[in-house]
């Protein structure tokens, strides 16, 4: 069985290619600098350096794949849901004519309201595409990734987070290594066929404001909430260098899941995952700050 894996180096895709390994696989990797893997783990997989933004290459690349685990590249660009156009149409392109079986695809919550969620919107496009080709797809909506965090370690030193959702609205906050554990379950699986939404919550819903509680603790020192309206986010996005596509992108993950927004797919067994945001500041967070 031939698996292929995208974005190695990305926050979930740096757990899947050493799980998949470990399991006795040799995966065939596709990045843009694959010898950022490091070369212990270069020793036991298969490169193809590729833009995943580039069509043609990405068919060329996944000639002979089995199964696929794709993630939509990240974007700095000015029009970032151009870009995800460009990546959706490398893999739904390949899936098609490489007559891939199963792909697994990394998704958000957010993605099932299709229109309106800022930089969501270009996954919701994906899956869509996905779905259009009718062979065996499962999406993985992930909740908030913990890592996250890591982008806001300077606001986290000095004690306070900017946020403008509300700090008492609860919502699925889950670890980049058990989604890893989700989608390589389903890679390894070749008992399942037709289209999937497999929702990844991690252990409980929680809030911004009881994550900085958790976060607290971990750190021994105060971190704080503070709502800020949208125009001071938008602000405070544009001073760190984004674009103003990628600022609007970016806000819209946030202020399209305000109010009564419910995920699709309800908090199960089959959606929780293990891994607490207390375990993950202690191994993670705690270091970095």
């Amino acid at each position: 069985m031939r698996i292929a894996v995208t974005t190695p180096n990305g926050n979930v895709g740096r757990h899947v290619v050493p799980m998949l390994v470990r399991a006795g696989v040799r995966p065939l990797v596709l990045a843009r600098h694959p010898d950022r893997l490091g070369p212990d783990l270069l020793a036991e997989v298969d490169t193809v350096t590729v833009d995943q933004r580039d069509p043609d290459a990405v068919v060329t690349a996944t000639a002979g794949v089995d199964a696929l685990f794709w993630v939509d590249p990240s974007t700095a660009g000015p029009d970032p849901l151009g870009d995800y156009a460009l990546a959706t149409e490398a893999v739904a392109r390949a899936v098609r004519e490489n007559g891939i079986a199963r792909t697994v695809f990394q998704s958000s919550v957010g993605a099932e309201k299709r229109h309106g969620v800022g930089e969501i919107d270009g996954l919701a496009r994906t899956e869509e595409a996905l779905d259009a080709i009718g062979s065996a797809v499962t999406h993985l909506r992930c909740g908030f990734f913990f890592s996250n965090l890591v982008l806001q370690l300077e606001a986290i030193r000095a004690g306070e987070i900017p946020i403008i959702l509300p700090p008492d609205q609860p919502m699925a906050w889950v670890a980049p290594r058990d989604i890893a554990e989700v989608a390589v379950t389903r890679l390894l699986n070749t008992e399942w066929s037709g289209r999937h939404v497999q929702a990844v919550h991690g252990p409980a819903d929680l809030s911004w404001a009881r994550a900085a509680e958790i976060v607290s603790a971990v750190l021994g020192r105060e971190v704080r909430v503070r709502r800020i309206d949208d125009a001071a986010m938008r602000s405070l996005l544009g001073a760190s260098g984004m674009t103003d596509g990628l600022v609007e992108a970016v806000l819209g993950m946030s202020t399209g899941l305000r109010g009564d927004f419910v995920p699709e797919q309800k908090r199960t067994v089959h959606t929780t995952t293990e891994t607490t945001l207390a375990a993950w500041a202690y191994e993670v967070l705690r270091p970095l700050v």
